[in-house]
């Protein structure tokens, strides 16, 4: 997966918005002005990191070489995903998909609703 595909996945999901608030080398996707991925463009491989419930993240940490603590994030809740073709891309989606859903959860029921 390279940044325009993630980008065009990423702003797929509804009420996504992206932006630099940290820069002009890491991108991030919000929903509802709340972030659930975070894409290093500085990076080769490419590698974001996403949101993740605890227990999966060490599921896929154990299961994938290029999953890792999330760098510069809360570690239990967050993974980076270095894309270097060892993960299937369906798996890579679902993790965003993942992150995008643990986030859309947390909003206030209002706006969780106009989401699910």
């Amino acid at each position: 997966m390279d940044i325009e595909s993630l980008r065009n996945y990423c702003l797929g999901k509804r009420d996504v918005t992206e932006g630099f608030p940290f820069g002009e080398t890491v991108l991030v996707f919000k929903v509802r002005g709340k972030i659930f991925l975070l894409v290093s463009l500085d990076s080769s491989p490419l590698q974001f990191n996403a949101k993740c419930d605890p227990e999966k993240a060490e599921e896929w940490r154990e299961q994938y070489s290029a999953v890792i603590p999330g760098y510069h994030m809360n570690k239990k809740h967050w993974n980076t995903v270095i894309l270097d073709g060892s993960i299937p891309l369906k798996q890579v989606r679902a993790m965003i998909d993942d992150s995008y859903q643990l986030i859309v959860l947390s909003l206030p029921r209002k706006d969780r609703l106009d989401l699910l």
